[in-house]
């Protein structure tokens, strides 16, 4: 099976487009879990192919300290060129479009 290359940069998004984000992502559940290793490369792998299949993914970390996990969900968006959209807990939503058919349709 072929694997999309990744976008070199994260998408920046507009806060219209981050609240559109939000909502779509809001009834999704958590596809990837940080475990207590934090973030490892084949978690970083894992979430590159979570994102080139689904490209809008909920991410959750252990609980712990607020600027440790806001570390993580960045260090996490910028290996995987996505945009952080959201966190709320420890909780993080992450977008990063197909690179040749986006599904998720997002407002300019």
């Amino acid at each position: 099976m072929k694997s999309a290359a990744a976008p070199a940069t994260a998408p920046e998004l507009s806060e219209r487009q981050r609240r559109h984000l939000r909502g779509l992502a809001h009834a999704l559940k958590p596809v990837v879990r940080l475990g207590a290793a934090g973030l490892t490369e084949a978690v970083a792998r894992e979430t590159a192919r979570a994102l080139a299949r689904h490209e809008l993914i909920k991410v959750k970390a252990p609980g712990g300290d607020r600027e440790a996990r806001d570390a993580l969900f960045s260090a996490l968006a910028a290996r995987t060129a996505s945009a952080l959209v959201h966190r709320i807990g420890n909780v993080a939503v992450l977008y990063r479009p197909h690179p040749e058919l986006p599904r998720i349709l997002i407002p300019d």
